[in-house]
């Protein structure tokens, strides 16, 4: 039976290697987004991947997804309908709320940035020694 204490270093030690590989992570997102011609902030990135996996939605439903305020959800809206990265339709149900989707232009955003993603996580996994690769495959 394991000691409590190693325990503890092994869960420090996990939670330390899952903390290096998020920042990792967070760095090959920014690096991927900066090489689109246009400047899209994380956050923005981030309700184009939402309407790309969810499909269009009402606003709400998005800025709760999102987990941020409607005011904040309607301004990244705002910013990419100017750039024609997301559509506003009036919804077909009610006619009075606006229901938020992805154009082709945004879904060919998200489709190059995503795969700048994958290329550089790629690459980052194919340096690791096989045994690494394995224990994060099976997490």
């Amino acid at each position: 039976m394991a000691r409590p204490e190693a325990a503890a270093d092994d869960v420090n030690a996990l939670t330390d290697a899952i903390l290096t590989a998020s920042r990792l992570l967070v760095a090959v997102s920014a690096k991927s987004i900066a090489a689109v011609e246009e400047t899209i902030p994380l956050a923005q990135f981030r309700l184009l991947v939402v309407l790309d996996s969810r499909g269009p939605m009402k606003l709400i439903g998005l800025a709760q997804l999102m987990a941020v305020n409607p005011s904040a959800a309607t301004r990244m809206v705002d910013r990419l309908a100017s750039v024609d990265m997301v559509d506003r339709q009036p919804n077909p149900a009610t006619r009075r709320e606006v229901v938020v989707g992805l154009p082709p232009v945004g879904r060919q955003v998200v489709r190059g940035i995503t795969e700048r993603q994958r290329a550089e996580i790629a690459a980052i996994v194919a340096r690791m020694p096989e045994s690494t690769r394995y224990g994060w495959s099976r997490l």
